[in-house]
């Protein structure tokens, strides 16, 4: 049998830029290869999930980024490992992603979504993510109506 190894916590960024979100694909030879995700890490001891965040995006993209909302946390078994993914719904304040050891990066809109092979433990982030922009869209027709 097989051990179950646990990652601990990774946080990851749903980096907004108008009504569109990036998301990078996973290169070959690491785990979830060829998935699409949204960009992070794991938290090391001693760090801050907003630390680690930070820096993951400095390190992977050669971005800064500013947090906007912390959305709610995954807990995740993939067959051989589990972790706890946190998400964070965040705006660029300083660089341009580049996509260093991902593949490829895009912007796309939320309905696009669907069209991308995310990895499991996502899955719940997107729809909570579509949730809140649903909401959010909701609320700003209410505000024109009442004008």
């Amino acid at each position: 049998m097989s051990t179950l190894l646990h990652i601990g916590d990774v946080v990851c960024a749903i980096i907004e830029r108008e009504e569109r979100f990036l998301i990078a694909r996973r290169s070959s030879g690491r785990h979830l290869a060829h998935k699409w995700e949204f960009p992070g890490g794991k938290v090391e001891p001693g760090e801050s999930e907003v630390e680690a965040l930070r820096r993951e995006l400095r390190e992977e993209l050669g971005v800064t980024v500013e947090m906007i909302e912390r959305l709610t946390p995954v807990e995740h078994r993939y067959p051989d490992r589990s972790l706890r993914l946190i998400a964070f719904r965040c705006k660029i304040i300083e660089g341009a992603p580049q996509a260093g050891e991902h593949e490829e990066l895009r912007w796309i809109g939320i309905d696009e979504a669907r069209d991308y092979d995310f990895p499991e433990a996502d899955i719940p982030i997107l729809a909570e993510y579509r949730q809140k922009r649903a909401s959010a869209q909701g609320e700003e027709q209410n505000r024109v109506k009442r004008g």
